[in-house]
């Protein structure tokens, strides 16, 4: 049984497992769960082994390098793969609700593999039927934005298990991690923190580097430059705030620091394709 659309692939079928892999990023997410039997999959070089019960997870990384793979005659698994563009919806909610996010986003890249209990493989495959329900539907009014919403449960689930493990330190030593693995979750940090600030310059000297730098940075850790960083957090703001929000566009346009409201609007349908009014009416509709 295999589905796939832009925003995500659902798959228990090894035809599906070779299908995701050949038409889906390493900017997707993906979760895997091994229910029988064991597959062996090389990651960033390192093989990754995943037996029953072990839930795999594989964080959207730039420059990943997924290898191949190998399983064993009994392997029975349950799959779900989210597109980018989900990713990155979902990571700019986090960064509205969850301060350490990024601390256990990468505690996940580096750490993939997770054994679960039998009330968390129960939780997953409820998720999944639920996921599979979904896409089995002819409606589709809301099907993304709950498609959305529930691989956003499925990764605060991952979450949740960290923090029940106490297994992520809440808290990074600057002298534990790479210098510039520092500055990149520190500027990541301080766009939830300001998300109206969107000059380059003005993170830079937040903190104490030169705007180049921190582009070079942010390039190298994430594939985007850190104006397209700020970019994408503004307007993930601005959506959010035109969407749960009754003020008027010009008090959401003063909210968000933007110099007058015309200014307000040409970004938004420069970023979104949208006016202000336009997103709005069609989140009604």
């Amino acid at each position: 049984m295999t589905f796939s659309t832009d925003a995500l692939f659902l798959t228990d079928e090894i035809a599906g497992l070779r299908e995701c892999r050949e038409t889906r990023s390493a900017t997707s997410m993906t979760f895997l769960l091994c229910e029988a039997g064991s597959i062996n999959i090389v990651l960033n070089r390192q093989t990754i082994h995943i037996g029953p019960n072990d839930l795999f997870v594989r964080v959207p990384a730039f420059g990943q390098e997924l290898g191949p793979y190998d399983y064993s005659s009994d392997f029975r698994f349950k799959q779900i793969t989210v597109s980018a563009a989900i990713y990155e919806e979902m990571m700019f909610a986090h960064m509205r609700v969850e301060p350490h996010w990024w601390q256990k986003q990468e505690y996940m890249r580096q750490n993939p593999v997770f054994h679960l209990s039998e009330q968390e493989i129960q939780y997953c495959e409820a998720y999944f039927m639920l996921v599979r329900l979904q896409l089995m539907d002819e409606r589709t009014a809301y099907r993304k934005q709950i498609l959305m919403s529930l691989a956003r449960a499925v990764t605060m689930e991952v979450f949740n298990y960290l923090d029940k493990g106490n297994i992520v330190r809440q808290e990074v030593p600057r002298e534990s991690i790479d210098s510039s693995d520092y500055i990149f979750h520190e500027f990541v940090s301080l766009l939830h923190q300001y998300p109206h600030e969107r000059e380059v310059q003005w993170f830079a000297k937040k903190l104490s580097i030169t705007p180049k730098y921190l582009s070079e940075i942010s390039k190298s850790r994430s594939g985007k430059s850190a104006s397209e960083w700020i970019a994408d957090v503004t307007v993930a703001e601005l959506k959010h705030r035109l969407r749960n929000s009754t003020l008027s566009i010009r008090d959401v346009a003063k909210e968000m620091e933007f110099p007058n409201t015309s200014f307000f609007c040409q970004y938004t349908k420069k970023h979104t394709g949208m006016t202000p009014n336009q997103f709005r009416k069609m989140r009604r509709d």
